[in-house]
Formats: C-alpha cells, sequence, structure tokens
C-alpha cells in the first residue's frame, strides 16, 4: 500500500513476536531492506540438531525455556563465505550490512525457533529437516503517549504508532520458509517464502490488487496482507546468483515494514513515505566480497501486474560496495524508473545509504540513508479540476499556481541512525532526520520536517525484544501534529515482539 495518506487505524493489544536463532554471522535480509528486504531478525532457541522430548505442547514450551534461561546448547559457528559479519545480530536486526530482493550470499540459514524446535522434536522431525522448510512469525503490539490529544490518528504523520495515546495492534506475522544454501558452490538450489501479516500495519504494506479492498474500499482499520510471496533461485556462478519472482520488499532502506527488522518501534518520515513492495523479478549478482550489482522489473511500487489502472513497466538497478573487511557498505539505488507519471504509489526515487562501524572491536556504528523522489503530472488538490484526478489513498499535490491543474511532485529526506551495542542483550538507538515534502504530496502537508529520537533495544533470550522510544518531531511551515493543529509532537513509545 502507499504510504501516504492519513493512516487509519485501531488499535489494541499488546506485543508478542515469535522467532528463531541467528548467529552473529547471520543476516535478516530486509527486503525490503527493506530492507534491503527481509527476513526477520531474531537469534536461536539453540541447537537445531539438539531433540526436545515429550508431546509438543512440552516441546514448545521447553524451546521458551532453554531460550530465556541460556540453557540451550550452542553449536560450533556455522561456515560462510565472504567477509565476518560486522555487527551482532541480536541485538541488532542484522549481522550483515542488508541489502533487498534476495538472500544474503555467502551466509548460512541458522535460525531454529520454539515452533520448529518442537516440530522437530516430534515423529516426522527427520523428514521437516530434510526439507529445510521453516514455519516461524511473531506477534507485536505498542503503546503510547503523546502531547497530541486529538481523537484518532493524532501522531500522524508518525508511523507506526499513528494512533495517539492508546495500544495498537500492529502486526501478527507467520512465515512459511524455505532459504537456498548459498554458502555452498556446487550446486544449484531453491528457495521461497510466503509470508502473512494482520493487524494495523497492513494500511503501510498494501500494494493495488493485492487484498486492497480491504483499506481502498472497506478502509477496514486492521487487516491481512500478504507482503512477500516469492521464488528464489540459487547459482553458483559469479561469488553467487540470486534470482527472485514474486511480490517482495522494495530493495533499498535502511528500515523494513516487518518489526524485527528495524532498530526501533516508530519508523523515519523518510521510510513512512517512500515504496514497500514490488512484484517482478529481480536479480542480484555478487562479484565478490566488494561488489554487487542487482537489476530488476516489475509493474511499479506497490501495485499489483493485474492492476490495469497503475500497473507501469518499472525497472530497478542497485550497486553495493564493501570495504575495510565489511566495516563500510555503500548501497546505491534507482528503485524505480519509468515514464514517472502520476498513478499509485508511482514515485521515481533515488537513494544512496552508508554503513559504517567505526572500529572492528567496537560496538558503535552507524547508518545513513538519503533519497530523492518526484512524480510528474501530479492532480493539484487545490484545483477542483485537478482534484477529482486523484486516486483513493495516493494523494495530490499543493500546487504553486492555483490554476494547474498537474504539476511536478518532489521531495527529499536524509535520515542517520547512530547505535552502541550495550551487550548481547542491549543496544542504544539515535536517529536523526530531515524530510521535506515539497508539494504536500507524500504526508498531504506542503511543509519541511525535523525528528529526533532515542530508543533502547533489550532481548530476553533471543525469543522477547522491547523497543522503548522517546521521539520529538516538528513541521516548519505549517501545523501537521493532532489532526493538523501543532508545529511540534512528543512521543513516549514502546513495543514488544513474541518470536515463535
Amino acid at each position: 500500500m502507499s504510504k501516504n495518506v492519513l493512516i487509519l487505524s485501531a488499535g489494541l493489544l499488546c506485543v508478542l513476536p515469535l522467532m528463531q536463532a541467528q548467529s552473529t554471522t547471520e543476516s535478516a535480509e530486509s527486503d525490503q531492506q527493506s530492507a534491503p528486504v527481509s527476513v526477520p531478525p531474531a537469534a536461536g532457541a539453540g541447537d537445531p540438531n539438539a531433540a526436545v522430548t515429550g508431546g509438543f505442547v512440552r516441546r514448545f514450551i521447553q524451546a521458551y525455556h532453554d531460550d530465556w534461561t541460556v540453557t540451550a546448547p550452542s553449536g560450533p559457528e556455522p561456515a560462510y563465505r565472504g567477509d565476518p559479519a560486522p555487527v551482532s545480530g541480536p541485538p541488532f536486526p542484522f549481522g550483515v550490512w542488508p541489502y533487498g530482493g534476495s538472500v544474503t550470499i555467502g551466509q548460512p540459514w541458522t535460525q531454529s525457533g520454539p515452533l520448529m524446535q518442537a516440530i522437530w522434536g516430534g515423529k516426522h522431525g527427520d523428514w521437516w529437516k530434510r526439507s529445510g522448510i521453516q514455519i516461524y512469525g511473531w506477534l507485536n503490539g505498542g503503546i503510547n503517549a503523546s502531547t497530541s490529544k486529538g481523537s484518532g490518528y493524532s501522531n500522524f504523520p508518525e508511523a507506526y504508532a499513528e494512533r495517539g495515546n492508546s495500544p495498537e495492534l500492529d502486526q501478527e506475522v507467520l512465515y512459511v520458509e524455505r532459504q537456498p544454501d548459498t554458502v555452498q558452490t556446487d550446486h544449484v538450489d531453491w528457495g521461497f517464502r510466503i509470508v502473512g501479516l494482520y493487524g494495523l500495519d497492513y494500511r503501510f504494506t498494501t500494494a493495488a490488487g493485492w487484498f486492497s479492498n480491504q483499506l481502498l474500499g472497506k478502509n477496514q482499520e486492521n487487516g491481512f496482507d500478504l507482503p512477500m510471496a516469492y521464488f528464489d533461485l540459487y547459482i553458483p556462478a559469479l561469488q553467487g546468483i540470486d534470482i527472485r519472482i514474486g511480490r517482495y520488499i522494495s530493495l533499498p532502506d535502511i528500515e523494513a515494514q516487518l518489526a524485527p527488522n528495524n532498530y526501533t518501534y516508530s519508523h523515519s518520515l523518510l521510510y513512512t513515505f517512500d515504496a514497500y513492495t514490488q512484484t517482478g523479478i529481480n536479480v542480484t549478482m555478487k562479484f565478490s566480497n566488494h561488489w554487487m550489482w542487482q537489476v530488476g522489473l516489475s509493474p511499479g511500487n506497490d501495485v499489483a501486474p493485474w492492476d490495469t489502472r497503475d500497473a507501469k513497466l518499472t525497472l530497478n538497478t542497485c550497486l553495493g560496495y564493501t570495504w575495510r573487511t565489511g566495516l563500510d557498505n555503500v548501497y546505491v539505488c534507482e528503485n524505480s524508473l519509468n515514464n514517472g507519471h502520476y498513478a499509485y504509489n508511482n514515485v521515481q526515487s533515488s537513494y544512496f545509504t552508508w554503513y559504517h562501524k567505526f572500529s572492528k572491536d567496537g560496538s558503535w556504528h552507524m547508518a545513513t540513508e538519503t533519497w530523492y523522489q518526484y512524480e510528474k503530472h501530479t492532480p493539484n488538490v487545490n484545483n477542483p479540476a485537478g482534484a477529482i484526478l486523484v486516486e483513493t489513498n495516493a494523494n495530490g499535490a499543493f500546487c504553486a499556481v492555483s490554476t494547474q491543474i498537474t504539476c511536478f511532485a518532489p521531495e527529499w529526506a536524509v535520515v542517520n541512525y547512530m547505535e552502541k551495542q550495550l551487550s548481547k542483550h542491549d543496544y542504544f538507538t539515535f536517529r536523526n532526520e530531515f524530510f521535506d515534502d515539497l508539494v504536500g504530496q507524500r504526508t498531504g502537508f506542503k511543509t519541511p520536517y525535523t525528528e529526533h529520537l532515542v530508543g533502547w533495544g533489550h532481548w530476553v533470550g533471543t525469543t522477547v525484544l522491547f523497543r522503548p522510544e522517546m521521539r520529538w518531531e516538528h513541521s516548519y511551515d505549517l501545523p501537521v501534529y493532532d489532526n493538523g493543529t501543532r508545529h511540534s509532537q512528543l512521543t513516549f513509545a514502546a513495543d514488544v515482539i513474541l518470536f515463535f
């Protein structure tokens, strides 16, 4: 779904995400990254080969007990190709600098969450291990207290905690997945991922044509989406080639819409208002420990190929360069290239992302991203002849000349994350950003913004993550917050993720 509209949804509940075992050499793929984007992060409930005995429920509970009491056995460090992981995941949402549209080539898939631990200990456990198929997920909910006291989505454009002073059912997520073995170089391998998401956050992931009537037709507060449904083919040529076909998370971005792939509960403005998913084909080619190139075709951002109104043949391409044995990485993307004419989230976008670790043995690292986006022939909401051209959930622009029916709609943004690891269970986040919605096409308000955040991440074992934060933001030219009555907003928020 396009992220540019007032996000209307209802809250309630709390959170508990579920999940997996991940060594520090394993990365959380941001199928976005987002995230690059996107196997959810989380670490391991133990040695996949260690059997848990008893009935299914007993095995499931025992897996959590072992994880929380640190009694789960740990095996040797798994084999990998390339540079060692620059950071530790957990506590961070990845170990290797992330990129989207592909599994992380050369890195092992070592997770084993409580659900799979219980399944592996059962009658057909050996079959499940041989198949390589895993079922896992999480429950995620949050709550916030804000200086915006109005009703509804008074925190907007903050996301995903857009519903002021209330709890939210953010996302309940189920994965069914197999990843190809990209560490080996002697045979072709395959994988797939199907992800179901239910909750308030579907308002951000919805793409036109993918279950989109829930939002675009009925405006349901909570809904279901299938943000990822794809097939991977790994070819052991060069240093590894991955071909992905299906729906996947948009390639660039530090963040991804799936909760564990992010340093913090709330999202930056930069991430909230760019592209989320694409449906098409993407080819990732790793040439060496330094260079990687990606190229793909899709019908555009957040739109299904069968949506004849908005689908446009669209090119994406990204180039990644890593140096200093993985201490630095630059990821440059042209995320969507077509005629650029106004359509459902048809932003033309150029990205630059830099990841940097300050020393080989240090606990500080940073991630910085900037992008420039635009749409051409965007309907002018100040002109009735233009306003009638605006699509549901795809804002028009506040054009400079009121007599214009359409106009050029650009925006740009930059965000910096500074990260400090305190222990294997704790980290701090400091986020600062600037966002300029030059004609109000993304947020609905023609104004620049700044946003500043301090957050803390705390793990219980590798299956529960708490993320409290404090966030201050300001809109300069117009009052935006508290339903368009305040220039500034202070929010205290927290979520919890329970992995299974």
